[in-house]
Formats: structure tokens, sequence, C-alpha cells
């Protein structure tokens, strides 16, 4: 199989060396890719959202299938642009269509959605320009923190805690009248705030069947002990510890199945995957948010833990067969360190020469922000390298990730010292 990977992050990097592992593949090929994905497959430089040249890219290389890695082009509607297209139609594009990326596209839609199919999550009410005082109202009603999230695609920057009840209606104000996250906040919900902690589950489905992937948690600020600004994620473990096989259980029947049994009712095709963002409150779970991909940096976790032929596995979600495909999964814990470029998630400095990539037996590294230079690595985004190391526990593989990600230098590089620490001794 041809095969054609859209995107230039850690997630893609991933799945284009978990794919190009795979005996059903002929070549690869990653749009546009970064100076990792090189390594196993060909970029392609064009955008993941200009469909048209996508279109001329899967004509010219005989692309069997189009695997999407991040939200933009299937919020936008990329596989509905296949479908609707002559020439593309019968080539099978893993993601949902534009109604199914709409649990991650509208926030609002994603949480109509599970208070209709009894979904658990936290009460809310969604607000537009026209009724903000009836926001500042609703904010009387709830408990401290306020959580103020932008319904629309916020870059993983659209989500407000606040504390205070001045600052929350103030915030509201900004986002709705002052459009803090442009058209994302023309619309923001208001939801209580949800107690435990935090975890990602991942499903893949065909839109009949599905396969759980592994869980994951993530670790979403910049700064130690979980401080400082919130970013795309500084690294990732799994297993996670309070995840057992019986709260996945739990996940499976409250969660999953009525998720998956919701699309069918409301008639939405979906083919790719769920990401789950879930909270486990003394092991009951409530749900964050749905997005309409795979995560990063859980994907650096997850993807490696997949001892199964990846590509067919994908080829089950085209087929629709993919009850019939093996799925196992490696027992030994992965964790990943992300590696940023010094000021991230705020402004930061591009084209700083990267050493230290070769030779390090010890972990896999994953390219999220790169791109070449004839002989040299240059970074090119905040998040540069997500290093993923496997151990018989968390402190056994962040020991490896660690070390490989103090060999690995640029100027102004930065990562944090204590992912996974806080799960080390987890007790019940």
């Amino acid at each position: 199989m041809n095969v054609l990977i859209l995107g230039s992050g850690g997630r893609e990097h991933a799945f284009a060396w978990k794919i190009a592992q795979s005996k059903k593949l002929e070549n690869l090929f990653i749009a546009p890719g970064n100076a990792g994905t090189a390594l196993c497959g060909t970029n392609v430089n064009i955008s993941a959202t200009d469909f048209d040249a996508v279109k001329t890219l899967v004509w010219e290389k005989g692309i069997d299938m189009v695997l999407v890695g991040p939200e933009d082009p299937l919020v936008k509607g990329i596989h509905d642009y296949f479908l609707q297209d002559e020439v593309l139609k019968d080539i099978p594009v893993i993601g949902p269509k534009k109604d199914g990326a709409q649990l991650e596209g509208s926030k609002d839609f994603s949480k109509q959605f599970m208070i209709k199919h009894g979904v658990p999550t936290a009460a809310y009410q969604s607000f537009t320009k026209a009724n903000v005082n009836e926001g500042k109202k609703f904010l009387e009603t709830l408990n401290p923190p306020f959580v103020l999230k932008a319904s629309g695609l916020a870059a993983g920057k659209g989500v407000l805690i606040i504390n205070d009840i001045n600052e929350a209606k103030k915030e509201l104000e900004n986002m709705l009248l002052d459009a803090k996250f442009g058209e994302a906040s023309e619309t923001v919900v208001i939801e209580e705030f949800l107690h435990g902690i935090e975890l990602s589950v991942f499903v893949l489905t065909d839109g009949k069947s599905y396969k759980i992937l592994p869980a994951a948690k993530d670790y979403k600020r910049i700064g130690e002990g979980d401080t400082g600004l919130n970013t795309g994620g500084m690294g990732a473990v799994s297993p996670v510890p309070f995840a057992d096989e019986a709260f996945i259980k739990k996940v499976e029947e409250k969660v999953v199945k009525p998720t998956i049994a919701g699309l069918r009712k409301e008639n939405i095709d979906y083919r790719g995957f769920i990401f789950i963002g879930l909270m486990n409150d003394n092991g009951e779970p409530s749900v964050i948010e749905y997005n309409c991909r795979m995560g990063d940096p859980e994907t650096e976790v997850v993807i490696p833990r997949i001892k199964s032929d990846f590509l067919d596995l994908l080829e089950g979600v085209a087929t629709q067969t993919l009850d019939k495909k093996n799925f196992e999964v490696v027992n030994e814990t992965a964790t990943t360190v992300v590696i940023v470029s010094g000021g991230y998630p705020e402004d930061y400095d591009k084209n700083k020469v990267v050493t230290g990539i070769e030779n390090n037996s010890d972990s896999h590294i994953f390219h999220s922000g790169t791109k070449q230079d004839g002989d040299k690595v240059l970074t090119a985004g905040g998040r540069v390298f997500a290093v993923t190391s496997f151990g018989n526990s968390i402190q056994d593989a962040v020991s490896k990730s660690f070390k490989t990600a103090e060999k690995i230098t640029f100027d102004k590089k930065y990562y944090r010292k204590d992912i996974g620490k806080d799960l080390m001794n987890w007790k019940k």
C-alpha cells in the first residue's frame, strides 16, 4: 500500500515510524512532515489543509490510504472533500468526516452529545455575545474554580480555569465581547469543575466496532510540579497506574459504548480515532472532552506500545473489518519527555542547530518541531522532540528518557524533570 500521513508533529512521526514497520507498506509519504518523518518516508512540502494540493499528491503518487494526524483538516472537512471528488472518493481517509469532527470542533456540540447519549460529564451551559449577562449569572450558581471553554478550535489554549468569580466574569467578557480566542470563542461553554485525576483514553473505530488503545496521562503545564502556563503537552506515561483493568472496563461500559452507539444513532459514520479526556474521580469516569484524533505527546507513548501491525489495523478501519483484526499491546511501561524551545509556550526562537540525536539506542526520538537544512537538523517549533523509552517501571523508563534528553542539545532547550514522578508511588 502507498500511504499518506498528513501533519508535521511528534504524533505524525510516531505514526510514520510505526507504519514504516508494516509488511503491507510499499511507499510512505508525509505532508508536510519534519526532519524525523523524513527518516521513515518521503516528506512533501504541502499544507495538510491545502486540499487541492493533497488531491494532486494522492493522484500523482497512487496513494491507497490517507491518515490525518491533526484536527484542523478534519474539522475543515478533508474526509468530505475526498468523498465528493470523483478521483478521490474510493480512497479511504482515516479520520472522521466534518459531522464527526464536531466532537472536537464544537465543545457546545460535544457537550450536547454527551448529555443526550448518557455519557457522564460536568454540568454546563453555553453562552454567546447575546446572553453574556446570563453567563455571568450562571457563574454565580457554581462553586470555584470556574471552567470557561472556547467552543471552537483554539490550538489547545481555549480553556481557562479561574478561582475568582470577578476574574471569571471578566474573562467571559474577554472571550465573548473582545474575541480573546477569535472565532473559537464566539460561543463559550461554562461548566462545573471536575475533581479527580486526569487521563486520556484512545479509541480506534470503524463506525461499527472499536479497539480501546492503551491509556495515557500527559503533563500540560510548562513548569515542574504542574505550574505555569498550559502547553500542548510536556510528557506522557502509559500505562497509567490509576487506570487498572476494572477502571478501563467501567470507561468502556459508561463512556465508550454510549459514544459509539450515540454516533450511530446520529447517523455519523465515524472512522478514525476518538480521544477521550477523562477525569477519574474515586474510580468513576467523567468526560472532560472529546478530540477527533490522537493526542500529542500521548501518541508517542501509546503507538510504541501497540505490538500489532498498525497499518493492518487502519485497513480494518477503512474496510469496517476492525473487529477481525489482531490487537496486542506491550506490557512494559512507556514514558515520553518533551524537549521544547526556550520561551515556549510564548515567544521562542527557531532555527537553532540540534546535536546529539544520533546513536541513542535507549530511546525513540520523535521529532515534533524540526526541519532539515542540508545535513543539519534545525528547530522549527515550540515542542521540538518527544523522547520515548520503555522500562519495567515508570522510574526505569523515564530515567532512560531523561538520559537521552540530556544528550540532545540546542540553544535554550528545556524539559521537565518530573514527568511521571506523581505516579511512581501511586497508591489507591
